[in-house]
């Protein structure tokens, strides 16, 4: 059986109304306007990240990263944002598919997405880096042990013939590394970084007209300019 999405609509008190007074009232739907947003978009980003934590919002980390191989063809999958350091950064071995991806074609899009403390999401696109070895190593010392040990014995995306493979590899590695505390970072293991030459930050609004502010490059800052829903 399929599951209905209820309807969004007008709350009553806007039922009727005539759409010059809809606007003379957006303030009481929560509406974004431009003259509200930071300068820099990565720091107006952090705000509505820590708008989403104080909210409860349930991992507000997640994060849809996609990429393309060399001759175009895409694909996206949830990752985790572990900072917001010059771009939005994420860790992961990177000889897996979405590293060999960025490795042939170093572009990225990103998106965020929140139900509370409104309904948000930030979509940014732009060139990807690799994170430093220093950024690496830091991030991995701050992992747990287990997850250490799982990371180093499992080589990301390669076909694999059972789980039991996999947890002879993690016990092989820790056989080599008693305790599991001193469990090396791979060299294949790092991060990237997605440097932002585009952000859009939008906000549902019960009327229908979502708010859509994009971000992009002008001179030596940032234009922001507001799209239509």
């Amino acid at each position: 059986m399929v599951a209905r999405v209820p309807e969004r609509r007008l709350p009553d008190v806007m039922r009727g109304w005539p759409i010059a007074d809809m606007l003379l009232h957006s303030r009481e739907t929560g509406r974004v306007d431009v003259t509200e947003l930071d300068a820099d978009p990565l720091r107006q980003l952090s705000m509505w990240l820590d708008a989403a934590r104080a909210a409860g919002q349930p991992m507000p980390e997640a994060m849809t990263i996609a990429s393309a191989t060399g001759d175009g063809v895409p694909s996206a999958r949830l990752v985790v944002l572990r900072g917001l350091r010059r771009g939005l950064v994420f860790f992961t071995d990177c000889e897996s598919d979405k590293g060999a991806e960025l490795a042939a074609n170093p572009q990225a899009a990103a998106v965020l997405h929140w139900l509370v403390p409104a309904h948000r999401q930030v979509r940014v696109a732009g060139p990807t880096q690799r994170v430093s070895q220093d950024e690496a190593d830091e991030y991995w010392s701050t992992r747990t042990r287990a997850v250490r040990l799982s990371a180093a014995a499992s080589r990301q995306s390669r076909v694999v013939a059972s789980r039991t493979v996999l947890e002879t590899q993690v016990r092989e590695t820790l056989r080599r590394h008693p305790g599991g505390a001193d469990v090396p970072r791979p060299e294949r293991w790092g991060g990237f970084r997605v440097l932002p030459s585009r952000v859009e930050f939008w906000q549902e609004s019960p009327d229908g007209l979502h708010d859509r502010i994009n971000y992009r490059p002008g001179g030596s800052g940032w234009i922001i300019e507001r799209l239509s829903p």
